[in-house]
């Protein structure tokens, strides 16, 4: 392989796995999310009652105690069980056996944004109440960004490269960016990679509700994510997990491994702006959308679909928009999966990238849920009401995140 070819390396995506708030598995997922499902806002009174925001977008009907055991659940916070589960199936969906592959060469890159942050909440509030006897020795093990693709490599026996990215809400989407880095760098022939959240939290939830950042619907949570509505007022907390399986192209094809779509191009960037507002030109994600573009040598006119950030929040969408409009016109189909899944925060990129995925397989956009009237400062076509059929075979999935962390990917119909 070339330097050249090597640089341009589209990564050949085998499996996925998702556990979201729209469906457990790939399956209930994508039904979900194309219309088959409900939106499930659901109303935490244990954890947030009495805030502006007291609901949230779980991950229903999971027996977590019966997929993992009771001494590996005691191991892991919430966010690592999802990363464990969604990672088992995306492997599973790839065709690969765990006992007989080429360990050294399996590669996990995991992002999250807050890690095992309830548990470190019940823990302080531990150490207030019951003095410092009663905290539990695991707390760092537990709510370490680091312990979700720890907890991945334990289960599945991968040791190759174990990487960890918290950029925000950006994370699982770097977090695939850097695989398609590592497969080209020729580190390693498969790379599990993508997001896992979990974030009940009394404290951070508070926190977003006096930065007026989450919807405060409580009469409707089930339709309080909206993106791109002209009513829209804020996100909507989800958690879950999104992970991909992803191959060096000759690595999968000596398998005979079914290869889902390729992941050509990567972009990221800075804004250098502020802690928790985006660039309101748009600058910052334009330069990783165009970085993205040229690195898997895609033209705009390309592009026929895009999974954009699109979190309900009144300026993230605006700018977002106009910015897709500047560089891919009017061509692309785009949506919000997070109208169905809640805004899984570090879990987004991940779960997005699985859900474009599957959008090229079938052909078919999701709607936006829950966008009753469009913006009307919206310049591009959202998908609204029912998913769209369509013919494309490059789409695009965008993220931004707190401190103002950008990231694109380019994904193709084939590798």
């Amino acid at each position: 392989m070339t330097a050249r070819s090597r640089n341009r390396l589209t990564a050949a995506v085998t499996g996925l796995g998702l556990v979201t708030a729209a469906g457990v598995g790939v399956e209930a997922a994508w039904r979900g999310v194309t219309g088959h499902g409900a939106v499930k806002g659901v109303h935490r009174q244990d954890e947030l009652s009495g805030l502006p925001c007291d609901f949230m977008y779980t991950v229903d009907d999971l027996d977590t105690k019966s997929l993992l055991g009771v001494p590996a659940m005691r191991m892991m916070d919430r966010f690592s069980q999802l990363a464990v589960i969604a990672a088992r199936e995306a492997v599973a969906d790839a065709g690969l056996d765990t006992s007989v592959w080429e360990t050294d060469r399996v590669a996990v890159v995991i992002g999250s944004a807050h890690g095992g942050l309830p548990f470190y909440d019940r823990q302080s509030t531990v150490l207030a109440e019951k003095g410092a006897r009663r905290v539990s020795p695991k707390l760092a093990p537990m709510t370490t960004v680091n312990s979700a693709a720890s907890s991945v490599c334990m289960d599945l026996g991968a040791r190759g490269p174990s990487l960890s990215v918290s950029t925000a809400c950006s994370s699982g989407t770097v977090a695939i960016g850097t695989a398609l880095q590592l497969l080209r760098s020729g580190a390693c022939d498969v790379v599990i990679a993508g997001g896992a959240e979990s974030v009940c939290s009394r404290l951070l939830i508070a926190s977003a509700c006096q930065m007026r950042a989450v919807s405060t619907r409580r009469d409707d949570p089930s339709a309080a994510c909206r993106p791109f509505d002209a009513d829209r007022d804020g996100f909507v907390v989800g958690e879950g997990a999104g992970l991909l399986v992803l191959e060096r192209p000759e690595h999968a094809a000596a398998r005979g491994a079914r290869i889902r779509a390729g992941v050509a191009g990567y972009g990221a960037s800075s804004d250098a702006y502020a802690a928790v507002a985006p660039d309101p030109d748009g600058n910052g994600i334009e330069r990783a959308l165009r970085t993205a573009l040229d690195d898997a040598d895609v033209a705009p006119a390309d592009v026929g679909h895009v999974n954009a950030h699109g979190t309900s929040t009144v300026m993230n969408d605006l700018i977002e928009a106009t910015m897709l409009h500047r560089v891919l016109g009017d061509r692309p189909l785009v949506t919000s999966t997070k109208a169905m899944t809640g805004h899984a925060l570090g879990a987004a990129g991940g779960i997005e990238t699985a859900l474009t995925v599957l959008a090229l397989e079938h052909q078919l956009v999701p709607a936006t849920a829950n966008l009753r009237t469009r913006d009307i400062r919206i310049p591009i076509d959202v998908v609204a009401k029912e998913a769209r059929v369509a013919g494309f075979g490059c789409a695009v999935k965008t993220s931004m995140g707190f401190g103002g962390h950008n990231a694109a990917l380019v994904l193709t119909k084939s590798c």
